[in-house]
C-alpha cells in the first residue's frame, strides 16, 4: 500500500506570526521548516508591548494621524517620528498611506480587524491547550490621562470597536481609583480607562517557547537568510536561500517589516515599511499590576520580571538602522511626570524593533498570484495580538484550498 504524501511546507520568519503559521500547519498535517535570516523573535517580537488587546486593535492611518505625521518631520521628540531619510524609499507606502487616511477607511478597518480580533484570544487558548507552554496573564488594561477631556479620542476608537462588535467593559476611574488598580502612576493621572478582557505576556519568552513548541512536534527552524521565493514545476515553490534551492509544497512569507523583499513579484501590491517601536525594562519600588498607556504621550507599560517594560513611539526609518537613544530619552522625558516609583538608572534591556505597518493598516492574510505562496504580515502593532489567528486561519486556506470569509479583507493582492 502506498502511505500518503506528507505536504511540506517553509515558513520565511521566525516571529509571533510566522511561528504561528507554523504551528497550525503541523495541526494541519504539514511537515514545517521555518527559516529566519537572524533566528527566532529577532525582529519585532522580542521587545514589544507584550498585549494581548483585540479590544483596542485598529488601523493606524485615520485623520488625526497626518498632523502627527507633518509635526514629525521637525520634532524629534514627537510619537510619531518620520526620519527625512527615510521619506525617498517611502514615497509609495505615505502615498497609500495618506489615501488612507479617512474617516470612512478606517471605520471600515476597524469592521475587518474586530472580525479577526474576535477569534483572537481563543486562538491563543488552542495554542495553550496544544503544549505551548509560554504564559498568558489575563488583566484589565488601563489608559491613564491628565484629565477627562483628554479621553476624548480613545473612546472615539472604543465606540466605533463597539460598533463593529468588538465591545469589552470600560470603566471610568478617577485618579485615586486609578492609582488603587496601578501604584505606579502618579498624581499627574487625574482621570483613566479601565478595559476589560485583555492579556498580557512576556513576548521574548513567548516567541521562544512557540519555535521549541514547533521543534518538539518535528519542525525545523533555522537560521538562514532567504534571498527568493517563487513559483516551481508542478505547481511547488522554490525557495532561494545562501545555502542554495529548495522546493517546498507551500511556502508562506511572513518576514515582518523585510516582506516586500520576497512579495512584490508574487503581486502583493499594498506596501509594507517599518514602524520601529522602542521599550526598555527598568526597577519599580512596588510591583506593576497591570499594563498601563498614556494616550497623549503614546507611551506603555507592562508588568515584566523585576519591574516594568516601557515602550512607545513609531518611528519610520530603514528596519535595521540601529537604535537612536535620542528616541528612549524621549519615551522617558513623556513618561517621567505620570509614574512614580521608577528606578531609571536601572533602564536594561533597551530595544528597537522593526514592526511591519501596511498603507492601508490591514494585515496581508492570503494568497499569492504564485501557487501555493502565501502572505503573512503587515500587522503594525497589533502582531502580538493577531499573530496566532493569522497562523490558525492561514493555515486552514493552505491545507484546503478554502479562504476563511474572514480573511477576504486581508487579500495581499488588493
Amino acid at each position: 500500500m502506498t502511505r500518503p504524501h506528507t505536504r511540506h511546507a517553509v515558513v520565511v520568519g521566525a516571529g509571533i506570526v510566522g511561528l504561528s503559521v507554523a504551528w497550525f500547519l503541523q495541526e494541519e498535517g504539514f511537515q514545517v521548516t521555518v527559516l529566519d535570516r537572524n533566528g527566532v523573535a529577532a525582529g519585532a517580537s522580542a521587545g514589544n508591548a507584550g498585549w494581548i488587546c483585540p479590544g483596542f486593535a485598529t488601523p493606524l492611518p485615520e485623520p488625526s494621524v497626518l498632523k502627527y505625521a507633518v509635526r514629525s518631520l521637525a520634532q524629534r521628540d514627537s510619537p510619531l517620528r518620520v526620519t527625512p531619510a527615510a521619506l525617498p524609499h517611502t514615497a509609495a507606502f505615505f502615498a497609500r498611506f495618506t489615501l488612507s487616511c479617512s474617516d470612512r477607511a478606517w471605520r471600515r478597518g476597524v469592521v475587518h480587524l474586530a472580525r479577526l480580533g474576535a477569534l483572537a484570544q481563543e486562538s491563543y487558548d488552542l495554542l495553550r491547550k496544544g503544549g505551548v507552554s509560554g504564559e498568558l496573564v489575563a488583566a484589565p488594561m488601563l489608559m491613564a490621562f491628565g484629565s477627562p477631556a483628554e479621553a476624548a479620542p480613545v473612546w472615539h476608537e472604543l465606540h466605533a470597536l463597539a460598533a463593529a462588535g468588538q465591545s469589552y467593559p470600560v470603566t471610568e476611574l478617577d485618579g485615586t481609583a486609578l492609582r488603587d488598580v496601578q501604584p505606579l502612576l502618579s498624581a499627574r493621572a487625574g482621570f483613566g480607562l479601565r478595559l476589560e478582557g485583555q492579556r498580557y505576556l512576556q513576548p521574548l519568552d513567548y516567541t521562544r517557547r512557540l519555535a521549541q513548541a514547533v521543534q518538539e512536534r518535528g519542525g525545523t527552524v533555522r537560521s538562514v537568510a532567504v534571498t527568493r521565493a517563487g513559483p516551481s514545476s508542478g505547481g511547488r515553490v522554490s525557495i532561494t536561500t545562501v545555502d542554495g534551492t529548495q522546493t517546498f509544497d507551500a511556502a508562506v512569507i511572513a518576514n515582518g517589516a523585510w516582506l516586500g523583499s520576497l512579495a512584490k513579484d508574487a503581486g502583493v501590491r499594498t506596501p509594507v515599511a517599518a514602524g520601529r517601536g522602542y521599550s526598555f525594562t527598568v526597577s519599580t519600588a512596588t510591583a506593576s499590576t497591570a499594563p498601563w498607556y498614556l494616550p497623549k504621550m503614546r507611551v506603555v507599560g507592562t508588568p515584566a520580571p523585576g519591574g516594568m517594560r516601557v515602550g512607545g513611539t513609531m518611528e519610520f526609518a530603514a528596519a535595521d538602522a540601529p537604535l537612536d537613544m535620542r528616541r528612549i530619552d524621549a519615551i522617558v522625558r513623556s513618561a517621567r511626570d505620570y509614574l512614580t516609583g521608577v528606578d531609571w538608572s536601572t533602564m536594561a534591556n533597551l530595544w528597537v524593533g522593526p514592526r511591519p505597518v501596511s498603507a492601508d493598516g490591514l494585515p496581508l492574510i492570503g494568497a499569492t498570484r504564485h501557487a501555493n505562496l502565501f502572505i503573512a504580515g503587515g500587522h503594525g502593532m497589533w502582531g502580538m495580538t493577531l499573530g496566532p489567528v493569522t497562523g490558525r486561519l492561514l493555515a486552514e486556506l493552505v491545507a484546503t484550498g478554502n479562504r476563511p470569509a474572514v480573511l477576504e479583507p486581508f487579500d495581499p493582492c488588493r
